[in-house]
């Protein structure tokens, strides 16, 4: 009796086996908007998968449509999550036709997991668009040609005569710009062509501390040639001096330059600045040897002399406008050459006007 009873719950499971695999394989899907639609309008076609969250699901990017179906994109949907743990994915394809006639469309083949499946197939039907031709004809005659292809047109410059209206309203400006030029100069008694240069300047101190900090990325200070350092070192201060002041103080003596400098600066500076300049003498002229502290000194003194008398509200830009000397000076008869020239281009101008005004109303 038992052993009944055992092989009747074996029977029971092994029926249920069937039905749990069914209830794991993927549910594949095709639907779509409508059956039918109208030559050119759009149709979307849903092709949707419910398989366990986590599946690996391959959609058709290309599908055999039946001739004259076009599949113009597809749309990627939003997941939609399932009781059971099932997530449902599904994408669009817009479809359309141009010819009327019934189709049948294929069913789309969808990878689960390495597995292929295929949806179910669909039907769609186009519609052809009525004309009422009688309509038509009421305003096209008694034949209906249909609908006509753009047409081209085929454009000549020379035959359509428009390449000389263009010419002409092009110079029509140039000529009036001419004109007006002339007549400027020739009221301000200015020359015709006249060069102005704009010349940019650095700050004297801006400069002078470039050549300082080249002096001590050379390491002149401590290198056995105290010449050439002091040399550097004073013609950067001369030079500076030069630019600052106004004087030329590369031609001038040390004791000149502070003879010069004794009513414009503060004394102690000037203290510390003759020092520098007799340390050099000696050095370029008496071969006076110097200490490596004693030429850092002089290259700090140099340093906040330039930064105790710097300007910063120097201007940075020289206009350098031509002086014309009475030769120069256009002439009786230049200017009546002149004005003579600007009569004839007013004269030409306002034909020129006149002429453009003719043509385009012979166009018009």
């Amino acid at each position: 009796m038992k052993t009944i009873k055992y092989k009747y719950c074996l029977v029971v499971l092994l029926g249920f086996i069937p039905m749990l695999i069914y209830a794991q394989k993927p549910k594949v899907e095709a639907r779509i908007g409508s059956l039918e639609i109208l030559i050119g309008e759009h149709v979307p076609v849903t092709v949707s998968v419910e398989a366990k969250s986590g599946a690996h699901v391959e959609f058709p990017t290309e599908t055999l449509l039946p001739i004259d179906i076009e599949c113009l994109g597809q749309i990627v949907n939003d997941d939609e999550k399932l009781p059971g743990n099932i997530l449902r994915q599904s994408r669009s394809y817009m479809l359309t036709s141009f010819v009327d006639t019934l189709y049948e469309i294929p069913p789309f083949k969808v990878i689960v997991d390495g597995e292929e499946y295929q949806t179910n197939s669909l039907p769609l039907k186009v519609l052809t668009v009525d004309v009422d031709t009688t309509f038509v004809e009421q305003f096209n005659g008694p034949k209906y040609y249909g609908p006509k292809d753009v047409q081209d047109v085929e454009f000549n410059w020379n035959e359509d005569e428009w390449g000389r209206g263009l010419w002409l309203t092009i110079l029509l400006p140039l000529v009036l710009l001419t004109i007006i030029y002339l007549a400027y100069h020739l009221l301000t008694n200015k020359p015709v062509i006249a060069k102005i240069r704009i010349v940019k300047h650095e700050l004297p101190h801006l400069k002078a501390m470039k050549s300082i900090e080249r002096i001590k990325a050379e390491k002149m200070s401590s290198s056995d040639n105290q010449k050439e350092y002091y040399t550097k070192l004073t013609d950067t201060l001369r030079q500076y001096i030069n630019e600052r002041y106004g004087f030329n103080a590369m031609e001038m003596t040390s004791s000149e330059i502070i003879d010069r400098l004794t009513h414009s600066d503060d004394p102690k500076s000037l203290d510390e600045l003759r020092r520098l300049f007799d340390t050099a003498d000696l050095v370029k002229f008496a071969k006076y040897s110097t200490q490596i502290n004693e030429n850092d000194a002089n290259l700090v003194n140099a340093i906040d002399f330039i930064n105790q008398t710097k300007l910063e509200n120097m201007p940075t830009e020289e206009i350098i406008k031509p002086e014309l000397t009475n030769e120069q000076q256009r002439s009786r008869k230049s200017r009546i050459i002149l004005q003579i020239s600007v009569y004839l281009l007013v004269a030409g101008i306002v034909a020129l006007i006149l002429f453009v005004i003719s043509y385009l109303n012979d166009l018009l």
